[in-house]
């Protein structure tokens, strides 16, 4: 039996499943390619390769295993990509909800099957009709769930925006114990840089109070407000657009003072270290190609909630 149990972004990390970059499926053409940093390397000729990919996600199990968090990792699709395995599912206390995403990567969760077979049967719940909500846009804070999602008109116009207002009424309805507050996000198909993709490209909550924040990643200034008056001004982090482009808010928690960055995020690492935090820095960059990182490749399954 797996149990599952996610209260937040960073209490001890317990069971995760890991994406895989084994067997991707290489190159998509540009008209293929659903995000603009991934069309961006396929124009430029420097898309990630499956042969510099795969030791990356292995460095990342490496560090996980080195916590004692138990990694399960997706049985591979042959010629398919698994890596994100964040906007597939996510867990919200002991609820494992599968989303409705883009009909391009609906064979993803079918890898992860004997995983969701071991799960308690009351626990599982698959998203349906016209409520779509993809993992990267969904946040456990405190009594909240934070959500990043798009309005009707860029839900439609945008292959970027994965998150919609009926995803934010099945979160409200699912979990009604919980406030889940909408942040309307910035969108771009074609400029990676004015794209914030999920909620966790833009935002990010540490353990010891702290965040990592690009403002300009969302559409209304009095969400960047309320959020920087909640976690506290002088707690921020905040990153520009070419930080933003290279993921840096796309870290992730294995225990409250312990995160998982690039080795590359030199000023962040810095600032973490400074506030307290051990940094795990592992080489993630040619999977940043595809405009998702280390969080992006998570699907938290249990961490052991701290006493308040």
């Amino acid at each position: 039996m797996i149990e599952l149990s996610i209260k937040n972004e960073f209490s001890p990390l317990e069971a995760v499943v890991l994406g895989t970059a084994k067997s991707n499926g290489g190159e998509p053409s540009y008209e293929e390619a659903y995000d603009p940093k991934s069309k961006e390397h396929i124009k430029a000729g420097t898309f990630p390769l499956e042969q510099d990919m795969v030791p990356e996600m292995e460095a990342f199990a490496e560090v996980l295993e080195r916590y004692g968090v138990k990694v399960y990792r997706p049985k591979v699709i042959q010629d398919y990509n698994q890596i994100f395995t964040r906007d597939i599912a996510f867990v919200i206390d002991e609820t494992f909800v599968i989303t409705q995403m883009l009909e391009e990567r609906s064979n993803e969760i079918d890898a992860i099957q004997e995983f969701i077979d071991q799960m308690p049967e009351n626990s599982v719940v698959r998203m349906s009709g016209a409520a779509y909500v993809e993992g990267g846009d969904v946040m456990p804070v405190d009594e909240h769930i934070f959500v990043g999602y798009a309005e009707e008109e860029d839900f439609e116009n945008f292959t970027s925006a994965r998150t919609n207002p009926a995803g934010l009424e099945f979160l409200r309805t699912q979990f009604p114990k919980r406030n889940v507050i909408g942040f309307e996000l910035n969108k771009s198909d074609f400029d990676p840089r004015k794209n914030a993709l999920h909620l966790d490209c833009c935002f990010q909550p540490l353990g010891l109070g702290h965040i990592i924040l690009h403002p300009e990643g969302f559409k209304n200034e009095e969400d960047v407000v309320f959020i920087q008056q909640y976690f506290g001004e002088e707690n921020c982090f905040i990153i520009d657009a070419e930080e933003m482009y290279q993921m840096c808010s796309n870290v992730f928690s294995i225990r409250p003072d312990v995160v998982v960055t690039e080795n590359g995020f030199t000023r962040l690492n810095n600032w973490l270290r400074e506030q307290g935090y051990t940094v795990e820095p592992i080489p993630y960059s040619e999977i940043s190609k595809m405009e998702g990182l280390l969080r992006c490749s998570t699907l938290p399954l249990r961490r052991n909630d701290l006493p308040k």
